[in-house]
């Protein structure tokens, strides 16, 4: 019998639902892993990360599965897991350390796709706020994090007198200012198999009874604050034969090009904006997504019909190492 460790961040006291919610994932897939026959162990991983993971290279399982997106809820540390399970030779689900890396350190990864054609909205560093348009619309981001950790409906802004002062706190090396795409959300979820990748059926992130004067995205109350009007009215919808075929041509166009850009592995989602002339602007890529039972890229093997046991096998079968 196949033997499997899930590692997962260790939340830590007083967590939110961020942080939370990677236990649902871990329950989840450990429920799957025993149901194919995989004999299954867990382990939390903390800021004393190199000691865990030295212990985990002595109990030598067969592979793990890395469920890890942050240490301390710190995303810039999330690659070096999968950099200790590379140095000690330890199998692991997911996408590699390289992949990683590139796809969390959002202006890294901004200015890749740029460089290889992929549409994605122009960026700045907060020091360069002069560079800024007056009467457009920009959104600021961490660099690093993830589950919308830092941003609020306040991190939508507009470039007129006085904008600089959202920006005066806020360093190069943990921020970046985006071009806001007012328009249509998409999350594309992509599943390894035997043929290549598979693009599973796109998303629409519908916001329901916002006003103009409420921005249009995935906030942190929209993900994780259940009683808030964010979350209630931030809907996920399958379209499926509704959506337009160009528009869906190019969903899957984005999608697939950002899989072989960063060499991905196992899953993926990439999330993507489009405007009036179905133009996709990719806004960020998920390497190893949430893959809770109620996260977005479950329903999409839902919505594509496969169960969750075959899914599991797909990503064990692409393991690194």
């Amino acid at each position: 019998m196949r033997r499997c460790c899930i590692i997962y961040n260790e939340p830590r006291e007083g967590a939110l639902a961020d942080e939370l919610d990677v236990l649902d994932q871990v329950a989840h897939i450990e429920k799957h892993l025993i149901e194919l026959g995989i004999s299954v162990y867990r382990k939390g991983i903390t800021e004393n990360f190199m000691a865990e993971v030295a212990v985990l290279a002595n109990e030598k399982p067969d592979f793990v599965f890395n469920l890890v997106e942050s240490i301390n809820n710190k995303g810039e540390l999330i690659y070096f897991v999968p950099a200790l399970l590379n140095l000690y030779s330890i199998s692991y689900s997911g996408n590699s350390l390289e992949s990683i890396f590139l796809t969390t350190n959002k202006t890294i990864c901004s200015t890749m796709m740029k460089n290889a054609g992929i549409n994605n909205p122009a960026s700045y560093k907060p020091s360069h706020f002069d560079l800024l348009r007056p009467g457009r619309k920009y959104i600021v981001k961490p660099i690093w994090e993830d589950g919308s950790l830092g941003i609020t409906s306040e991190s939508v802004f507009e470039c007129k007198p006085g904008f600089e002062e959202k920006l005066k706190n806020l360093d190069d090396s943990h921020w970046f200012i985006e071009d806001f795409i007012d328009g249509r959300e998409f999350n594309i979820s992509v599943l390894t198999g035997k043929d290549g990748p598979e693009v599973l059926p796109p998303a629409e992130i519908v916001f329901v009874n916002y006003d103009a004067n409420r921005p249009k995205i995935i906030d942190f109350k929209a993900k994780w604050e259940m009683d808030s009007f964010e979350y209630i009215n931030t809907v996920r919808e399958f379209p499926g034969n509704n959506i337009n075929q160009q528009l869906a041509s190019n969903l899957k166009e984005a999608a697939l090009s950002c899989w072989h850009l960063f060499d991905l592995k196992g899953y993926a989602r990439v999330d993507v904006r489009t405007d009036g002339y179905n133009n996709v602007f990719v806004i960020e890529i998920n390497g190893n997504p949430c893959i809770s039972p109620d996260g977005g890229f479950v329903a999409a093997t839902r919505e594509a019909g496969y169960l969750f046991t075959d899914v599991l096998q797909r990503i064990i079968d692409d393991l690194n190492g």
